[in-house]
């Protein structure tokens, strides 16, 4: 009877820990985001990414990346638990993480890996397409990449979230339900498996409790598409929304000064800038230089970074955000309406010009506002043209924005991705380019020797500032609006990233 009664009494603890533990560790609760824009279903798809980092602040719940962003590690193992370059810098092995399930119960192998590869259709397709010979499946875990030649940056511009397409999709369930099929209802490794969605409106996640990092705290996320950012306020202040995004300007300092409320802050690897797409026009006044930096001159940066951001914001003279792999660090052009009015003049237009439209990356109306406001102190005259987002983005790729473009990204990645996107001739998102830029880019994707690539990539940065190439403003500081209810937010956890990340972090206050 004793020992039965010490058996009793261990089998006791023992019943009373397991059932009390996984009860407290369920997921529970709902989350609700007021998004800053109207949720596109490509937002939703790893191979539509447009080079922004719009689109991840949903493929980070959904779907998950051989390798990504994480706290501590800007290219930390998720899906991939590793890998190896060969010697010559002509292929590249994964060995990828076994025992995982995509959210319908299919495994995921190497044949979704180079699936996915394949499928990839966003912004920098062609360059990978072309640039890879071969995708090998070794085995279900292992797949290797096989390059034409050397590509230092094969891992920076594949793996992670600078492009998009290394976010593995199910390759099964896709050539089962087709892609019309994924779009209505998508299926990922994500720490959230998609419920339903409302286009433009409202998106409903439920948790992944199988996702292999950690179990989300969190039963459901909604995200709402929301682009008027007094009604994200009001959600916010009437609990509909429990993190309002990118609050800024007068709203932002509404919460701050809110005792219910807190304002979370991070900077990530972003920038603001004017873009000259008319530049390369010989008949456009935006062909002289004097005239980009005039513009320049014309815009108080500081003045917009206390009136959007709160001052908060890192002025850079960039568009390679100073914390990125090979930046140079620029100062910006100073404030100086006077001198701009001048070389207004020297140019030949003493009385200023009509320069068409200012069109701001929706839905920063204020921020258009302000730049609009300082061109047209010195005589640029333009026109505010407001856009949805996505078709904002179709727009500027397909090269249909002229006049004047007022823009940010925070796509992460390194300074050779983001001159692939925006500064070379064959950019998608530029409408010219320089010669001998091209070739120095072409040159530095070759290098395996870091220093001479380094010397390529600064003297890349230093013609874009001397040629005027940009308007750059400031590094953002990222500024949302978080309620009561919320315990971690998750923002700024993931200091490459602008949105809460990762979500499985996520925490409500216990009730």
């Amino acid at each position: 009877m004793r020992i039965f009664g010490r058996w009793f009494t261990v089998a006791s603890f023992v019943i009373l820990a397991l059932s009390s533990t996984p009860a407290a560790a369920q997921p529970d609760g709902q989350l609700a985001i007021a998004f800053d824009a109207s949720i596109a279903p490509t937002f939703l798809d790893p191979a539509e990414t447009p080079g922004i980092g719009t689109p991840f602040v949903f493929l980070y719940a959904l779907h998950d990346a051989l390798f990504k962003p994480l706290p501590g590690n800007a290219m930390a193992p998720c899906l991939a638990e590793s890998w190896k370059e060969s010697p010559d810098g002509l292929s590249y092995e994964l060995k990828l993480r076994e025992g995982l399930k995509f959210h319908n119960g299919d495994p995921f192998t190497a044949d979704d890996v180079k699936f996915t590869f394949h499928r990839y259709r966003g912004v920098s397709a062609k360059m990978l397409h072309d640039r890879v010979k071969s995708v090998d499946v070794i085995d279900p875990a292992h797949v290797r990449f096989v390059l034409h030649a050397p590509w230092p940056d094969f891992m920076a511009f594949y793996a992670t979230p600078a492009t998009g397409a290394a976010w593995i999709v199910p390759k099964k369930y896709i050539e089962r339900v087709g892609e019309e099929g994924f779009k209505r209802q998508p299926v990922g490794l994500g720490p959230y498996r998609f419920v339903r969605m409302n286009p433009g409106v409202e998106l409903a996640l439920e948790a992944n409790e199988q996702y292999w990092r950690k179990k989300p705290s969190i039963k459901r996320i909604v995200i709402k598409g929301v682009p008027d950012r007094t009604t994200r306020l009001t959600m916010l202040k009437t609990g509909e929304a429990d993190i309002g995004f990118l609050m800024v300007g007068v709203e932002a300092a509404t919460i701050k000064a809110d005792p219910k409320l807190r304002l979370a802050r991070t900077i990530p690897p972003a920038t603001w800038w004017v873009e000259f797409p008319e530049q390369w026009n010989p008949k456009s006044p935006w062909n002289d230089r004097r005239v980009r930096l005039a513009a320049n001159m014309a815009i108080d940066k500081q003045a917009i970074n206390e009136a959007e951001r709160l001052g908060y914001s890192r002025l850079t003279g960039s568009i390679i955000p100073s914390t990125m792999d090979f930046a140079l660090r620029i100062e910006p052009h100073p404030y100086d309406p006077t001198h701009a009015k001048r070389l207004l003049a020297e140019a030949g237009y003493p009385n200023g010009f009509d320069a068409g439209d200012l069109t701001p990356l929706p839905p920063f109306t204020t921020m258009g506002e302000a730049v609009a406001n300082y061109l047209g102190g010195v005589g640029i005259r333009t026109r505010l043209r407001g856009m949805e987002r996505a078709a904002f983005m179709e727009a500027w790729r397909a090269k249909k924005l002229g006049g004047v473009i007022v823009t940010v990204t925070a796509a992460p990645g390194t300074t050779a991705s983001r001159l692939e996107s925006f500064v070379i001739s064959t950019a998608p998102y530029a409408t010219g380019g320089y010669p001998d830029i091209d070739d120095l880019f072409r040159q530095q994707a070759q290098e395996r020797d870091r220093k001479k690539r380094e010397a390529l990539l600064y003297q890349i940065q230093r013609w874009m500032h001397e040629r005027i190439m940009f308007g750059p403003i400031f590094e953002p500081a990222t500024l949302h609006g978080v309620g009561p209810r919320v315990e971690e937010p998750a923002i700024g956890l993931s200091p490459q990233l602008y949105f809460p990340s990762p979500y499985e972090d996520m925490r409500l206050k216990k009730s």
